[in-house]
């Protein structure tokens, strides 16, 4: 499953075009977008994951998620490298610390962000996970700032359904288009919940780690004798299978991180993989979605 370097570029492009999810408001993404997590802290590895994540756009995966708080500005700066003369096709994302969201910061924060970056809007902007804050006061800092044109649209980060709830029921609470949570095949907890109503509220979740980091979220994830023998049967590696697996619902956006051209190519490839019922029942078997309310799973 992976991709040459002149074969099959174009046909991964083509099948990500056609895998797209739809905001609230009408911007839409590709179901796999890139990671940024840990990166931008390696001056030997720093070209390397510059080209990585430019390659990753050339392949299709133009959603690029960031954060102030990783690296403490570090990995912004490097998006900001990588797509300095690709901007415009890029959806870039980055995330406010919750001490920063409030009307005294939140401008600031985001102006820092955005100089980071390189660029003069951001196209969404997160709440990275609740604090103390009240949501109002965020809700309103996060309109100031689309008003402003500083970004586009603006959503959050770890809330669980209770939150969620709570957030919408402020004024302008449904300007909110996505939560961004932990959501891999080891982690299953939103699909009790959390999962079913933001898909009836038509608010897709952007799941971070969907490769668990590497499988060191869940020990034996990567090596379950079920997840091996399908990437096997199937002739991907085992994070394409739980890439794949992790996009299996229209309305999930997959992050994962690749720090390496290789590593890209490998995830960008899965977009080809469809599951069968008999191997999404055999995943069922090895890791069973849930039966009662678990707390949000985060790192």
């Amino acid at each position: 499953m992976s991709i040459s370097n002149n074969g099959h570029a174009e046909h991964v492009r083509r099948a990500l075009a056609g895998r797209q999810v739809k905001l609230p408001g009408g911007a839409t993404v590709p179901t796999l977008g890139q990671g940024t997590w840990y990166m931008g802290q390696n001056r030997a590895k720093r070209q390397e994951e510059i080209n990585t994540l430019r390659l990753g756009v050339e392949l299709g995966m133009t959603l690029i998620d960031t954060a102030e708080m990783y690296g403490e500005g570090e990995a912004e700066k490097l998006v900001g490298e990588a797509i300095r003369d690709i901007r415009d096709e890029v959806f870039l994302v980055s995330k406010v610390y919750p001490h920063n969201a409030g009307l005294g910061r939140i401008a600031r924060s985001c102006e820092q962000s955005l100089q980071r970056l390189g660029t003069d809007c951001l196209d969404l902007y997160l709440l990275h996970w609740r604090g103390t804050v009240p949501f109002s006061e965020t809700i309103e800092g996060m309109e100031r700032l689309v008003e402003a044109g500083k970004i586009r649209s603006w959503g959050v980060s770890n809330l669980d359904t209770a939150d969620m709830k709570e957030l919408v029921s402020q004024a302008r609470g449904t300007n909110c288009v996505t939560n961004q949570v932990l959501y891999h095949l080891g982690s299953r907890g939103i699909e009790y919940d959390l999962l079913p109503w933001q898909r009836a509220k038509g608010m897709p979740i952007m799941a971070y780690c969907p490769l668990a980091q590497a499988g060191t979220l869940r020990r034996g994830l990567v090596e379950h004798p079920t997840v091996q023998a399908i990437s096997h049967n199937r002739g991907m590696t085992a994070y394409q299978l739980l890439l794949a697996w992790s996009i299996r619902e229209e309305e999930v956006i997959a992050i994962p991180k690749a720090s390496t051209e290789a590593h890209v190519r490998e995830n960008a490839a899965s977009v080809h993989i469809e599951l069968s019922d008999e191997e999404l029942r055999l995943l069922d078997e090895a890791f069973p979605p849930p039966v009662r309310k678990l707390p949000l799973d985060m790192v």
